[in-house]
């Protein structure tokens, strides 16, 4: 079901290599943390086209937007938290206010950040990006799926949000899978309840639905690697053809995938759905398996949601 592990941050660090070579136009930013977001191997083999912007996560966007609007193709890094959270008025008012070529690659996402804690683990990035006019927002689920969506990101126009994470995960697509910006993809084919996964939470997903396959239950998968723009296609056909939805996330249940799936879902096709994600909580230091577990997230929590909506619960 899956191959070994590999972090999407390092997916991020080794796409970025390979895209300088033949994107002369590509230009990589960082916050004082290129060990940690994997931009070094960038900064080593096209010196002259990183800025290392230090500790001013609010410079960094803002000259983002300025070289982007000499022609630049901007991938600019820092952790998620300090993306989303402390530049979130500038990629508002200078990044997605003007329509800036920009790729804002946000590492260490979610909980999975593990023993950095509470301070530094993001549940509200997604929710926060969602919310900027025109701001489209990818959330890959494993290495190759990140490379194939930031290729997409940087070859498009316009502001992105990508969210990376630390830990390594499993690798679930082959380099030749075909990844659409706004399309969800069904990784498991199932009858009878969809779970509607992201990120990291795919892999749970697809855990959870070989479990419940056990129990007679045929579970559907899908990766919902695009937040917005959301596959409003897919989310009626999941409730149209299945009982049932159940989104996973790491993240918060707050304006994520489940207010996303939620909300179009209140408007054009009604259905019974159930969250699996980060509730009205800190995190807290430990190790990333241990954490999904206490706090909701594991394969075996995705299973119980399903089984909530099967009635065996």
């Amino acid at each position: 079901m899956a191959g070994k592990a590999v972090a999407t941050r390092q997916a991020y660090g080794e796409f970025l290599v390979e895209k300088g070579q033949v994107a002369e136009n590509l230009i990589v930013m960082e916050a004082d943390l290129s060990k940690s977001t994997m931009t070094a191997g960038f900064a080593k083999a096209f010196p002259g086209r990183f800025f290392n912007m230090g500790i001013a996560e609010q410079n960094l966007y803002g000259a983002a937007a300025g070289l982007a609007g000499s022609g630049r193709v901007v991938c600019a890094s820092t952790f998620a938290m300090f993306a989303a959270g402390r530049a979130f008025e500038i990629i508002r008012n200078s990044i997605g206010y003007t329509r800036a070529n920009v790729k804002i690659c946000a590492t260490h996402a979610g909980i999975t950040v593990g023993e950095d804690g509470a301070s530094h683990q993001t549940f509200e990035d997604i929710a926060l990006m969602r919310t900027i006019p025109g701001m489209t927002v990818l959330n890959p689920s494993d290495a190759t799926s990140a490379k194939l969506l930031l290729g997409l990101a940087v070859d498009a126009e316009g502001p992105f949000y990508i969210r990376l994470g630390r830990l390594a995960v499993p690798l679930l697509y082959e380099a030749d899978a075909r990844l659409e910006i706004g399309k969800a993809l069904r990784v498991r084919a199932g009858r009878d309840y969809t779970v509607i996964a992201t990120g990291i939470m795919v892999y749970k997903a697809l855990c959870a639905a070989e479990t419940l396959a056990g129990e007679g239950l045929s579970v559907c998968v899908l990766d919902m690697h695009t937040l917005k723009p959301l596959d409003g296609a897919a989310v009626e056909k999941a409730a149209a053809e299945t009982r049932g939805i159940v989104t996973a996330e790491e993240h918060s249940v707050i304006g994520g995938l489940f207010g996303a799936v939620s909300e179009y879902a209140a408007i054009h096709c009604p259905a019974r759905i159930i969250p699996v994600g980060q509730r009205d909580t800190y995190g807290e230091s430990g190790k990333p398996e241990e954490l999904l577990r206490k706090y909701g997230m594991s394969a075996d929590d995705i299973a119980d949601a399903v089984r909530r909506l099967a009635g065996r619960r």
